[in-house]
């Protein structure tokens, strides 16, 4: 499981000119899944983008957390964080997992922002044509993978 992060000071999206979600200050996560990928992959992502500390405290240091900032978030699924373009410049998509099997661990993600942690999460509609719109803040984009798991404070889980 792959979650690109991105600090982002408003965000929007939308379907065929249809606004579906957006948020004020937060995260953009661009959420991708490989056919490994189980529910342990989205719970420890979630905490992991859930603890990132990318926002700033008091001395405008990246401190706080999405928690402590009082933020939201807008999660995109984006099977093409999985494009492999070694043989040529036509992206493949095979390490992808097909929707079926993606979207549960999509769906559940989000579902754990809010259950867990209290965060508003707006998403897309998975699996459609979407138009993102955001600014992202700072710029910010951090890249988040489950293959390389790591506890919280950096100890192997």
């Amino acid at each position: 499981m792959r979650v690109l992060v991105q600090k982002a000071l408003r965000a929007s999206v939308s379907v065929a000119g249809t606004l579906l979600g957006s948020i004020e200050a937060g995260l953009v996560l661009l959420v991708g899944f490989t056919p490994s990928d189980t529910e342990d992959d989205v719970a420890f992502l979630a905490r992991k983008v859930a603890n990132l500390r990318i926002f700033p405290d008091e001395d405008g240091k990246m401190n706080r957390n999405i928690l402590q900032a009082g933020g939201a978030i807008l999660s995109i699924s984006q099977f093409t964080l999985y494009a492999d373009t070694a043989d040529g410049n036509r992206p493949s998509f095979t390490a992808a997992s097909r929707g079926e099997a993606a979207e549960p661990l999509f769906n559940r993600f989000n579902e754990l922002f809010a259950e867990m942690y209290g965060l508003r999460v707006a998403t897309g509609r998975f699996g459609a044509h979407m138009e993102v719109r955001f600014t992202n803040d700072g710029p910010v984009t951090i890249l988040l993978e489950s293959r390389k798991k790591q506890s919280i404070d950096g100890n192997s889980i």
